[in-house]
């Protein structure tokens, strides 16, 4: 499995620490793990997961 299907898959389960899974997300980019596309594409996912703090 790519590295990308397999961090999409946890990021669709919800089974992540957001600042963890950002690192995680910037250390495959730099390592050429995944593209620039696949990366907008899991933060974007990321980011509408993530519910306001009151």
């Amino acid at each position: 499995m790519s590295t990308y299907k397999l961090a999409k898959s946890i990021i669709e389960k919800g089974n992540y620490e957001y600042a963890d899974m950002m690192k995680k997300l910037d250390v495959f980019l730099l390592g050429e793990r995944i593209t620039l596309e696949q990366y907008n594409d899991l933060t974007g996912i990321m980011d509408t997961q993530q519910q306001p703090v009151e």
